[in-house]
């Protein structure tokens, strides 16, 4: 089931950050679109809950560097 979520991160300040966040989220299986936007610090993730959890999706943000805010 296609589920979408908007996460805050934290550390965003360029084009750059955006790609890579994009990139290391969109190589995921289960993830099936993502649009990082650098003026509100948000990205969001439309995904398949039955193949990746939001959890996963947070923890592969934190890994690329990022903070993921609460």
């Amino acid at each position: 089931m296609s589920e979408k979520i908007t996460l805050e991160i934290g550390g965003l300040s360029c084009n750059h950050c955006k790609m890579k966040i994009e990139k290391a989220l969109k190589t995921l299986a289960g993830v099936e679109n993502v649009r990082v936007n650098l003026e509100s610090g948000e990205a969001e993730v439309d995904f398949d809950a039955a193949k990746i959890s939001e959890a996963e999706l947070k923890a592969v943000i934190v890994d690329a560097g990022y903070e993921v805010r609460e």
